[in-house]
């Protein structure tokens, strides 16, 4: 027994009471206010986060509209088939990342375990194609194209592939209707990605992550329209997982259909054609440099003139949309964006900009009229044009002796528009300007439209170059520093140029108004540019906003959304300039330029209007145009490094008029045969069910060739003009 008092223990264990009662009070304190936290403060945060924990939500994707040509032809439409898709979420939870897993769905699949893994990476800013852009959160498609017996497998050996699924879904389809590609009109297809879902959340059209966005094309003008709205099925479900009971459910809603005025056998001519006169022009040698041309590129417009509906839209190089379906692959992916590609995904028809040559004289003729010169009086065509020391020659060095304005246009006469510009120019104050100089050359462009959008329903759309004073002082301040820096007075060619860029950069100069006058220079237009223009002189004077959308109409088509044309202005022209160069275009088409091309062509039943074009560009081959019209329709095609305007367009363009009227080389008309003969002007009719009675098409069958060089329909060019 302890000798130690009872007395001697009792401050030791007072002092341990008081600690423990201190540090269970502070226990209680502690906890107090975190339930405080909790239960008031964010109770009603937390509340909505628990019951989130309680509910699963299954989306169910919304069947994606169709795009439709004028005749109900499906261009864009959908297809099931067996999509494996793998869950990155449950992936990524492997020891090994789904390493093992996804090895062994490649040999499945007959795929590289590679590719597969590529296939579910996250892109970003280092990491190459294929990768995936969308959720990380959502189903990656891994193929679209799997087969049953591939899908059974999976599925029958599901523990041996966790996280992967293999189901039938709906596929965006590109249809090529008689090998109609309209790939760039199209566009393409690819997952949304969270920054978009977080922009469009509080929207009208907010995204789910199954989501698949336009990203060119139609496709993404009309994407809200096309994409309808997923059904989302929310669950209510215990900790374990299992349902308990249904919370809501909204059905999915398909997405509405877009009705074109692409006419799927107009546009199959158009690419065929376009095609085909660019192969034809790799045939002929360029004296100028010693090879054939490149005729690396080109496009063609068919527009309606009376309502500036686009019939037809071709550019080259293309791509198959289907590439994109499910996940582009690395191959594929390098194909269309690669340095060597030529860069397919490029609608040249809005977004390729080159100087446009002689087909530009049509505002140069307008500007001259308006600034007070005779349209009928009479002016030198010499074979060269003098300012200084400079000699600007006509084209082939021809001279025409004493011409009138509507002749000039007729031979494409070089020197008549360089005369005009200069003395125009010298009006104006030359190198030392007015204060408020008229500039009728330049201000007339962009009354005619150049240098802005056209305002065409296709995103990316350019808007060229007009280059007047406001750009070229633009362009100075630009690059100055540089050619001050490189510019050498006495030097090389680029050296001496330079130099004088560095000091009166900003000024116009003659050459250049001279340049100008011709569309030459720095003058840049676009082939849906002087689409717009030359319907406009067929329409009495109208510039038309192009439109390819003609109707948005409901899955069950009764809700019917119309898409009418609109107008951005009116040429600067009265109505006897308009009558006068009507006629004097009818002139290329039977005197002139292009007259070589359309021999045979029934003038008196459907009056042709054409203007050749061939620009020079520095370090490439001429670029080539043609411009045309009849009552009906604008045909404007170019073609890269081509050659000349009626050499290497001309056939083409004339091969699409002949399937629009029905007409052969002798111009005998067969209505039967023709494509369209008017404007359509109706809508195809979509069944409640979605279905809709197409037409069938077949693949354009062009007439055999004529032999090469043979002109004896055409006769040989007149004595007058040229081949421009």
């Amino acid at each position: 027994m302890s000798n130690i008092p009872e007395t001697g223990r009792t401050p030791r264990v007072q002092i341990r009471l008081v600690v423990i009662q201190v540090l269970v009070f502070s226990l209680f304190a502690t906890l107090g206010g975190r339930l405080w936290y909790l239960q008031i403060r964010n109770g009603d945060e937390y509340t909505n986060e628990a019951k989130g924990n309680h509910v699963q939500q299954v989306v169910q994707p919304a069947v994606r509209g169709s795009i439709l040509d004028a005749r109900g032809v499906p261009l864009a439409d959908n297809e099931t088939r067996l999509v494996v898709s793998a869950s990155r979420t449950d992936l990524m939870k492997m020891k090994d990342d789904g390493k093992g897993v996804l090895t062994r769905l490649a040999g499945v699949l007959g795929m590289k375990p590679k590719d597969v893994m590529d296939k579910v990476r996250l892109c970003d800013s280092k990491t190459p194609q294929p990768c995936w852009n969308g959720s990380p959160y959502q189903p990656i498609p891994v193929t679209d194209e799997a087969t049953t017996q591939q899908a059974l497998q999976i599925r029958e050996r599901a523990e041996d592939f966790p996280g992967i699924t293999a189901e039938p879904m709906a596929v965006r389809r590109y249809a090529a209707p008689g090998k109609a590609n309209t790939a760039q009109v199209l566009g393409y297809l690819s997952p949304v990605t969270d920054e978009e879902i977080e922009k469009a959340k509080d929207t009208d059209s907010p995204f789910l992550r199954s989501d698949q966005v336009g990203r060119s094309g139609l496709e993404r003008t009309y994407d809200k329209d096309l994409r309808g709205k997923a059904g989302v099925t929310r669950y209510e479900v215990d900790k374990l997982g299992r349902v308990i009971g249904l919370a809501q459910a909204d059905k999915a809603e398909p997405g509405a259909n877009v009705v074109t005025s692409i006419d799927a056998r107009v546009q199959a001519v158009a690419e065929w054609e376009l095609d085909n006169a660019m192969k034809e022009a790799r045939k002929v040698f360029d004296d100028n440099t010693n090879t054939n041309y490149k005729a690396d590129s080109g496009a063609v417009v068919v527009m309606e003139a009376k309502t500036g509906r686009v019939v037809a839209m071709a550019s080259l190089p293309t791509y198959d949309p289907n590439a994109w379906v499910g996940g582009i692959s690395a191959k594929d992916y390098a194909r269309l964006t690669g340095k060597k590609s030529n860069f397919p995904l490029l609608n040249r028809a809005i977004q390729g900009q080159a100087a446009p040559g002689s087909i530009f004289k049509v505002i140069p003729t307008t500007a001259a009229v308006n600034a007070g010169y005779d349209f009928n009086g009479r002016y030198p065509c010499p074979s060269s044009y003098s300012i200084g020391n400079q000699v600007f020659k006509n084209f082939e060095s021809q001279g025409h002796g004493s011409i009138t304005l509507g002749q000039a246009l007729e031979v494409s006469c070089d020197t008549v528009y360089y005369a005009l510009a200069h003395q125009q120019w010298k009006k104006d104050g030359g190198l030392k300007p007015k204060k408020d100089p008229a500039d009728w050359f330049y201000k007339t462009a962009h009354q005619f439209g150049l240098g802005a959008e056209t305002g065409i329903d296709l995103p990316n759309e350019v808007t060229g170059r007009v280059p007047d004073r406001r750009w070229k002082q633009n362009f100075w301040e630009a690059n100055k520093d540089y050619w001050c820096k490189i510019g050498k007075k006495g030097g090389d060619y680029i050296q001496q140029l330079s130099y004088e860029n560095c000091l009166e950069g900003n000024l116009m100069r003659a050459g250049d108004s001279v340049n100008y006058s011709i569309g030459q220079g720095d003058t840049l237009v676009t082939p849906i540019q002087m689409a717009t223009i030359y319907a406009a002189i067929s329409n009495g004077g109208t510039m038309w906003n192009p439109t390819v959308g003609k109707a948005v109409v409901s899955a069950d088509g009764k809700s019917i959304r119309e898409i009418r044309p609109k107008s951005h202005g009116k040429l600067p022209m009265n109505a006897e300039t308009r009558k006068l160069m009507n006629e004097a275009l009818a002139g290329v088409a039977t005197r002139g330029t292009a007259a070589w091309r359309f021999g045979g062509w029934p003038q008196d039943k459907i009056p042709m209007h054409a203007k050749t074009g061939t620009a020079e560009v520095h370090g490439k081959q001429t670029t080539s145009w043609f411009a045309t019209y009849t009552k009906d329709y604008s045909i404007v095609m170019t073609i890269s490094q081509g050659g000349t305007g009626s050499g290497a367009s001309g056939p083409a363009v004339r091969n699409i008029y002949n399937a629009l009227y029905g007409l052969d080389m002798e111009g005998n008309q067969d209505l039967k045969k023709a494509l369209l003969p008017q404007p359509q002007k109706t809508l195809p009719k979509i069944q409640p069910d979605g279905s809709i009675d197409a037409p069938k098409i077949t693949p354009y069958a062009p007439a055999k060739p004529e032999p090469e060089e043979d002109t004896s329909l055409a006769g040989p060019p007149p004595a007058t003009g040229r081949r421009d």
